[in-house]
């Protein structure tokens, strides 16, 4: 297939989302709803327990999406994994206790819930639909087998008609996570949503619909629709299906009306014209709802609304990448699926908070690495307006883990590509598909026919979007021409290799699939403040001043150089947005690490000082000025302390208690002077120390003040959200700082911190973002890391108010109230 030449020809897509439908407030033809709450759940083999009239009073009542595992407790023995490493030519044996969180998932369990459908009547049609199960989930419908998955992140679905029943039913879900079969925490149980869908006999069948726009241009687009019908019969009256489009303000753009004929092998295909189409993109996430109406004769079987944005992407040689006609460069971030705290359970209002966070960082691009997103994920980033690349898999045949997917693939490969494209294939965020990540069969004779076997199937089900594969073997897939093959040749972590991979590819355009893997941990800051590499210390942290990376990784600045010189680099999606459970580098081997290094955000959410750094190059709408470190260090006084400063300007003058210490100015001197003001020489001195930054003209455009601390006073709360849906889910996440008595945050206290909620909602979870603390999320207490730990509470039911205490032995109690409604 030619997928791709010199000048690629547009790429469109759009979103479908199926919902509830009543036809014009009479009879109801379709329902769905999720299966939440009442389920039973018990760790362990209880295959008795598929049995309609099994008696489950003695499980444990849980709330679905659920997360096993996450409530701990942490063990350094828990899934450690002896892997063999080449060190100075030399293999060698080592022992990895953190790399999957070091949380108890390994083991069987199983989920039953009993439930009654009022809309189900017989001559219905019933689907539960799964958007995973973590992992090699079996489904018993009234204890019956109806169905089985072996891959715990992709969405699947299951035909239960048959076993259905008017009144009471019950599925039962037996899941098994087996050891080494992750390199990093991928949870366990239902971590995401279960629906029932009823529908009449015939109707549209799950992602039965596929949107695309042919043709864009300012005057107009074509929208052009297939819908796949299931149960039609051959006596069945004239199908016709009715097809009205909407604009974000509810008003009606465009209809079509299109009979079934027997030729059309049961799907429609309906072309519309949207006039003045208003095109999706990250700045304008401009949506639309596609309604449509499937009869039987005069009879309405179905209806359902499709939510869709109009857009074309195009990928050029030496050009690179455009977005409805704009070249842009992706300022992407690779994310795990895990929520923090929450583990690996899915909530949207989790989501979005990540979301919000990375958007103001000026992100707008996500890696779904290295597994299939949540379907509520993907539908926010249409919403919010971030591109992404929907990926798949972290093993092919050869494995990298003992009980990886390579033991899958011949089975599951091409079915779990299947599921993944039709789920996501209408969403205008999904800008390519990504097949795998840094497989060892890039290396071997077979990769080659591997990967061609896994893109023509993304080809076959989606012509609309190319592939790509994070690659880490860049000579080797140069060599055998394993990169030349791919849509978007992919490197992770080969800044210095662009321009000699260049000249041998054929496509025109490198991508960095997954970039810097600098380390940090939050408010720590080490001397003397040096780049180093795999650098370890006693206390298992890693020096926020950003020049600490991994064997095979760089420091920002370093990726920064290569997108900013090279117009056919397309862009980068570093590792990683956000921390995440497992994967400690470089303290895998050193418990009690557990959780990673690598985020520009801790696990609780908060914000590293890199976070800044890439703010100052992509947040272009906004300016940035941030100080890096903090100025409190009782007994440096006197030893040289640097200072830099994280700005989008373009010099800034550094004060210490008032005394100049001179300006720096950006320049190509090197790779970090290009993107950061330093001052390498200033000696601690406490008191104040401030940074004024200068625009292109020498006028003052910004300043920054930081305060030597004195002794902790009382504890300041800050809440992410002032208002919550009072619908038992939705969620507020507070940060807690400690502070001295002028509020300034004292950046060395890690006192034990107490949480009480009182009135409308509840304590969820708490997570201070050190890698090295071992306390449990779920209770109701914990020390703070570095001055800072944040506190999630969820609303209930009931609308009012819910208020938090946070309190503190020697500390003022902190205090806030918000608004359910």
């Amino acid at each position: 297939m030619n997928f791709f030449s010199t000048q690629m020809r547009s790429l469109h897509l759009l979103m479908v989302v199926i919902i509830c439908s009543f036809s014009n407030g009479q009879a109801q033809t379709r329902s769905e709803f999720l299966l939440t709450k009442n389920w039973k759940f018990s760790k362990g083999d209880h295959p008795e327990s598929v049995a309609s009239d099994f008696n489950d009073s003695g499980w444990e009542t849980v709330t679905v999406p659920h997360d096993w595992a996450i409530k701990g407790p942490f063990d350094g023995g828990n899934d450690s994994q002896d892997v063999a490493i080449v060190q100075n030519g030399e293999n060698k044996a080592t022992r990895k206790t953190g790399r999957t969180g070091g949380l108890p998932f390994i083991g069987k369990a199983w989920y039953r819930n009993t439930f009654v459908a009022p809309a189900f009547k017989k001559g219905k049609k019933v689907v539960i639909l799964i958007d995973g199960a973590m992992s090699n989930p079996l489904v018993y419908f009234n204890g019956e087998k109806v169905g089985h998955w072996a891959y715990g992140y992709n969405s699947f679905f299951i035909d239960v008609t048959r076993q259905m029943r008017e009144g009471q039913n019950t599925i039962a879900v037996g899941l098994e996570n087996k050891p080494e079969a992750s390199r990093w925490y991928p949870g366990a149980g239902l971590y995401r949503n279960v629906h029932v869908i009823i529908t009449e006999d015939i109707s549209i069948p799950v992602w039965g619909t596929y949107i695309t726009t042919p043709l864009i241009n300012k005057d107009f687009a074509k929208v052009k629709i297939k819908t796949q019908i299931s149960g039609v019969n051959e006596n069945d009256e004239t199908l016709s299906l009715q097809t009205s489009i909407k604009n974000a303000k509810g008003e009606t753009v465009a209809t079509a009306t299109k009979v079934l004929l027997a030729t059309d092998l049961n799907e429609f295909e309906q072309d519309i014209i949207v006039k003045s189409p208003e095109l999706w993109s990250p700045e304008m996430p401009n949506l639309y709802q596609a309604i449509t109406k499937l009869y039987a004769g005069k009879t309405l079987k179905d209806e359902y609304t499709t939510t869709f944005g109009i857009r074309t992407i195009k990928y050029e040689a030496q050009k690179g990448f455009s977005l409805n006609g704009v070249y842009r460069k992706f300022k992407g971030v690779c994310n795990h699926h895990d929520l923090g705290p929450l583990g690996t359970a899915i909530n949207v209002a989790a989501l979005r908070r990540q979301l919000v966070l990375l958007k103001d960082m000026g992100c707008d691009a996500i890696r779904t690495s290295h597994n299939m997103p949540a379907p509520e994920l993907v539908k926010l980033c249409d919403e919010m307006g971030f591109m992404m690349m929907v990926e798949s898999f972290d093993e092919w045949k050869a494995p990298k883990v003992r009980n990886g997917y390579s033991h899958l693939f011949d089975e599951w490969a091409e079915k779990d590509v299947v599921n993944m494209v039709h789920a996501n294939r209408n969403h205008p965020c999904v800008v390519m598909w990504s097949i795998g990540n840094e497989v060892p069969d890039q290396g071997t004779k077979n990769g080659g026919k591997i990967l061609e076997f896994l893109q023509d199937i993304c080809h076959r089900e989606d012509p609309t979007r190319p592939v790509t594969v994070g690659m880490d073997r860049i000579q080797n897939a140069l060599d055998n021409n394993f990169a030349a093959v791919l849509d978007v040749p992919g490197f992770n972590y080969k800044p210095n290799q662009y321009e000699m991979a260049y000249t041998r590819l054929p496509q025109g355009f490198i991508l960095g699939t997954e970039t810097a893997s600098t380390v940090s941990s939050r408010g720590v800051y080490k001397f003397p403040v040096v780049p180093q590499k795999q650098k370890m210390y006693d206390d298992n942290q890693s020096s926020s001043y950003d020049l600490e990376y991994c064997n095979w990784s760089q420091i920002p600045d370093d990726e920064f150089v290569k997108q900013d010189d090279l117009q056919y680099v397309i862009g980068e999606f570093v590792w990683t947005g956000f921390d995440y459970l497992g994967e400690p580098t470089p303290y895998d081997e050193k418990w009690p690490s557990h959780s990673s290094y690598f985020g520009i955000i801790d696990l609780a959410g908060i914000p590293k000082d890199r976070y800044y750094l890439y703010r100052s190059k992509w947040n272009t709408a906004q300016s940035t000025l941030h100080t890096v470190p903090h100025w409190t260090f009782p007994g440096r006084e006197g030893q040289v302390t640097p200072i830099f400063a994280y700005t989008s300007y373009a010099s800034a003058e550094l004060f210490v208690n008032g005394k100049s210490q001179g300006k720096q100015f950006k320049s190509h001197a090197s790779n970090t002077n290009r993107y950061r003001l330093m001052w390498k020489d200033v000696k601690y001195d406490p008191g104040t120390i401030k940074v004024i930054a200068y625009d292109e003209n020498g006028k003052v455009a910004a300043e920054e003040t930081v305060k030597t601390a004195g002794k902790p006073h009382h504890v300041k709360l800050e809440t992410d959200r002032k208002t919550l849906i009072a619908d038992g889910q939705d969620l507020a996440y507070v940060t807690a700082s400690i502070v001295d008595v002028n509020g300034n945050v004292c950046p060395d206290a890690n006192d034990s911190l107490s949480f009480q909620v009182t009135g409308n909602g509840s304590y969820k979870v708490v997570a201070n973002g050190d890698a090295t603390n071992l306390e449990l999320f779920h209770l109701p207490h914990m020390k703070a890391f570095n001055g800072k730990l944040v506190v999630t509470v969820q609303s209930t039911n009931k609308a009012g108010s819910l208020n938090l205490q946070v309190s503190g032995k020697g500390l003022k109690t902190g205090t806030i109230a918000i608004l359910t409604k």
